[in-house]
Parts: structure tokens; C-alpha cells; sequence
């Protein structure tokens, strides 16, 4: 079975920086972790909901939502099974449990949930003032 764990995370002062991973291990007996075409990262604040973040496709379209445009980066590196959030100038409301999530078998880059099949357990991003 595919599985997704993201690593990276910990706390922060305000205006430091950040580099998530979400890395896939196991596959589909269809095609493996390389049909995991794409990939995005989510967060969720205590009480608040899931917010979408960015997200990367197998072409390497990212995005990144506005309140992050600027500061956050998505990349991927295809060897490795991994995807990478870069987080930098990070501010005391960037706190939160971030997500990886990814798809199979699409060239979507999407920041709604329900697109993803596949997620990590969430690592944990404390930033402090």
C-alpha cells in the first residue's frame, strides 16, 4: 500500500524558514509510488479547517495559494519519491498540522481535498512572534 509521511516540521520564530518532505514509500500493484502524479500539501489549524497550501503536478505546474504566494515553494524530486515545502518568512499564522496528499493517474494540480486519494499524517509547524 502507498504510504506518504512528511517530516520537517518544528517551531520557528517568525521570519524563519521551514523544508517539509512528504515521501512515498510502497506503491499500487498498477504502476508504484511513480503514478503518484500529483502531489499537494494542506494545513489545518486547531479549530480551523483543511486549507489547501500548493500543489505540484507531474508536468511541475505548481501553485501556491495567495496568503503564501512568495514565501512557500513546492518542488519535487522524482528519484526520490519526494516532494518538498519550502517555507520561508514564516509568520505565527502559517502555524499549523501540514498534510501531504497526492493523486494518482492525473495531471491536476489542485488545492481541494477531496482530489487526493493518498495522505500523510500531518507534521507539526509552530511559529512563534
Amino acid at each position: 500500500q502507498v504510504q506518504l509521511v512528511e517530516s520537517g516540521g518544528g517551531l520557528v520564530q517568525s521570519g524563519g524558514s521551514l523544508r517539509l518532505s512528504c515521501t512515498a514509500s510502497g506503491g499500487t500493484s498498477a504502476g508504484g509510488t511513480s503514478d503518484l502524479d500529483t502531489v499537494a500539501w494542506f494545513r489545518q489549524a486547531p479549530g480551523k479547517v483543511r486549507e489547501g497550501v500548493a500543489c505540484i503536478s507531474s508536468t511541475d505546474n505548481t501553485f501556491e495559494i495567495g496568503p503564501v504566494k512568495g514565501r512557500f515553494t513546492v518542488s519535487r524530486d522524482y528519484a526520490k519519491n519526494t516532494v518538498y515545502l519550502q517555507m520561508n518568512n514564516l509568520k505565527p499564522e502559517d502555524t499549523a498540522v501540514y498534510y501531504c496528499a497526492a493523486e494518482e493517474f492525473t495531471n491536476y494540480c489542485s488545492v481541494v481535498s477531496t482530489s487526493y486519494k493518498y495522505w500523510g499524517q500531518g507534521t507539526q509547524v509552530t511559529v512563534s512572534s
